[in-house]
């Protein structure tokens, strides 16, 4: 469903050269991950055999109880539409081979066979394995590897054997495999198989366990996931192995593009299932925006054209839910305090980076409308923080703030409060007779609280601001946030407009925290109480006016709806492409707590209708720095015509609601 398959790393018990008790193991170990209905299921290096059995591999005994252990899987697997992986030796015309066997089915799909050995420390592979650069044949028949099933005759048939096998499933799963080693090699066999189309490296592996190692390994993994823009599952012999010299640790990860989703605890392990559930949509997504992918394929062709595809019918090769794909509500923000804290440092540093080199090639005074809420208050803070920057003082920053219709109490002081408490005297400028005559003039009645009424008070407040600034040699800076961009919820030419927009990448769901952080690391200890009011009040545009106790009545996501829900399906719409009805599916799974289907539903057709129909805002918006994979600048990073039609999206939408 939506591109999702699940994947499992299978870690037996183990006996070194018993192949009888270590298929029992496999044989147990399959039973209980056909429950989990996954697609690929993989067991550890030379699994069926031991990986440690080292001269032992020259016995014929062994090698004979390998190949009837191999049968004995490989009738298991019938009426299973599940790939199983499985490591063991395989004898090809005089010379052995470290190899993988793919199964589905009852059929033996193909025997990929390791190419990189290593040969050094504990490991001494050459010892007994030769490369697949070795292989005599590409292909071998079932009987020709002494695989049979133990119960009944079976047809025989010819079986693709080497490296760099792609084993495409019906055409819904292509994926390749590799042995350990392979990984560390400078071009792994997985650089090659997935220019040639594999989506998914299984890696079966026996790596020993050393101090750090396990942390390499793991980055390894990640950075190849991502340089390879794939899937990767690695999965690695247990701790059952020979602890003759080395021990194994079983350390089993999946990868997707650069982002771990799942990994064992345990540091020394065995006896365990691995599960989770891949995103191909977004392995897909991604090979599809990032050209740099399409011309190494192109580039390589030479070496993706010793790649051989398997195609296999999987009719009902099995569809996840996504059950075990690990999903943030809030994309926008790391889970763990401590990443948050570093991620808000990095990206307020980006932000003062930005708006201090703007400020010292023009000489400018940043200008900053102040009114009290999170986006204006961010864009201060870094303001003052780039002076800072620039060893200039903190009088350089001009600070208005402008009271109208719908200004409370409550945001007018904490707007003095904060600008008093960074170093400089605030402007204050009441704006509501300014307003009244431009009604007036317009003939509106002023009693009328329509959109004309509100977005008066926007334009007056911008038109003073670049006129401030003209006058003291200043350059505004836009406090207008990601969210806000996205939605078209500013005011054309009126907030919507800047010389220089700091927060236009940042969404809204993380404002909140780069402002927490600003409080918690005491960049400017006297703002913190007031940063923490500031915190604490309802988001609102102020364009109405308050109770008659001066208190907000107009709060934004009463209109517009949760933010948290906006960059939601921003960060799937921008990010991956993901249809209308993908990202409906993912919302309801993420914030299933939270809210019910039909108000999921409801400003997801408002986000969409609005992300489509005010296009026209972001097509002219003023520089800014970018400082997140997903950004709407029209100069790079969301290019967009301001007329597109949003009637397909809201028609997936609309069928949701039968």
């Amino acid at each position: 469903m939506f591109d999702f398959y699940r994947i499992a790393a299978a870690v037996p018990q183990v006996r070194v050269a018993d192949a009888a008790y270590n298929t029992d193991q496999i044989l147990a170990k399959m039973e209980e991950v056909y429950g989990y209905q996954p697609a690929v299921i993989a067991f550890p290096e030379l699994a069926v055999s031991g990986y440690s059995c080292q001269d032992l591999f020259f016995q014929s005994t062994l090698l004979r109880e390998v190949t009837l252990g191999l049968s004995r899987i490989l009738a298991a697997t019938d009426g299973h539409e599940s790939a199983v992986i499985v490591g063991a030796p395989v004898a090809i015309e005089g010379q052995l081979y470290n190899a993988a066997y793919v199964m589905m089915d009852g059929k033996l799909l193909g025997v990929t066979v390791k190419t990189f050995l290593p040969n050094y420390s504990e490991f001494y592979e050459k010892r007994w394995f030769n490369s697949a650069d070795d292989l005599p044949v590409r292909d071998m028949f079932l009987s020709d590897l002494g695989i049979s099933y133990d119960t009944e005759e079976v047809e025989d048939y010819s079986v693709p054997v080497g490296n760099c096998l792609i084993y495409n499933l019906d055409g819904k799963l292509r994926f390749g495999v590799e042995i350990c080693e392979d990984l560390w090699a400078p071009i792994p066999p997985s650089s090659v198989m997935t220019l040639a189309g594999a989506e998914l490296i299984v890696n079966i592996s026996a790596s020993n366990e050393l101090i750090a190692k396990r942390e390499y390994r793991k980055n390894l993994v990640k950075q190849t996931s991502a340089s390879e823009v794939c899937e990767y599952l690695y999965v690695s012999a247990g701790s059952g192995e020979s602890t003759q010299d080395v021990i194994f640790s079983g350390h089993s990860l999946v990868a997707e593009n650069g982002a771990v989703l799942n990994e064992n605890r345990d540091y020394i392990a065995s006896d365990y299932l691995l599960v989770a559930d891949m995103d191909l949509g977004k392995i897909r997504s991604e090979r599809i925006r990032m050209k740099s992918f399409g011309d190494a394929a192109a580039h390589y062709r030479g070496l993706t054209a010793r790649c051989r595809t398997i195609t296999e019918a999987a009719e009902k090769l099995p569809e996840s839910n996504g059950e075990y794909y690990i999903l943030q509500k809030h994309p926008f923000i790391p889970t763990s305090r401590k990443h948050l804290e570093k991620r808000c440092s990095d990206i307020f540093d980006m932000q003062v980076g930005g708006l201090a080199k703007r400020l010292e090639v023009t000489g400018s005074r940043p200008v900053v409308g102040v009114s009290g809420g999170m986006d204006s208050t961010l864009a201060l803070l870094v303001a003052a923080k780039a002076l800072q920057k620039l060893g200039r003082p903190s009088e350089d920053l001009i600070a208005i703030t402008m009271p109208a219709f719908g200004t409370s109490s409550r945001t007018y002081e904490n707007s003095l409060i904060l600008i008093k408490s960074l170093g400089t005297t605030p402007v204050i400028i009441d704006i509501k007779e300014a307003c009244i005559r431009h009604l007036q003039d317009l003939m509106h009645d002023c009693e009328t609280k329509d959109l004309t009424y509100e977005n008066t008070q926007a334009r007056e407040r911008t038109q003073v601001l670049m006129d401030y600034a003209n006058m003291h040699g200043g350059l505004v800076v836009g406090t207008g946030d990601l969210s806000e961009l996205a939605l078209g919820w500013c005011t054309y030419n009126g907030d919507h407009m800047a010389m220089y927009g700091v927060n236009g990448s940042i969404p809204k769901t993380l404002v909140r925290w780069m402002i927490d952080t600003v409080a918690e690391t005491g960049i400017f200890p006297d703002s913190t109480v007031v940063l923490r009011d500031i915190l604490d009040t309802p988001i609102s545009p102020e364009l109405l006016p308050p109770d008659e106790n001066g208190q907000i009545t107009q709060k934004t996501e009463d209109s517009v709806g949760p933010y948290e829900l906006h960059d939601f399906f921003l960060f799937y719409t921008l990010r991956y492409g993901y249809s209308p009805s993908k990202i409906n599916f993912l919302a309801n799974r993420a914030f299933e707590k939270d809210y019910d289907r039909e108000t999921i539903l409801k400003w997801q057709k408002m986000f969409t209708h609005r992300f489509f129909s005010q296009q026209f805002k972001r097509s002219c918006l003023p520089d800014g720095v970018k400082v997140g994979s997903v950004a709407m600048s029209p100069r790079g990073d969301w290019r967009m015509p301001s007329d597109a039609c949003a009637a397909n999206w809201l028609a997936e939408l609309d069928l949701l609601e039968a």
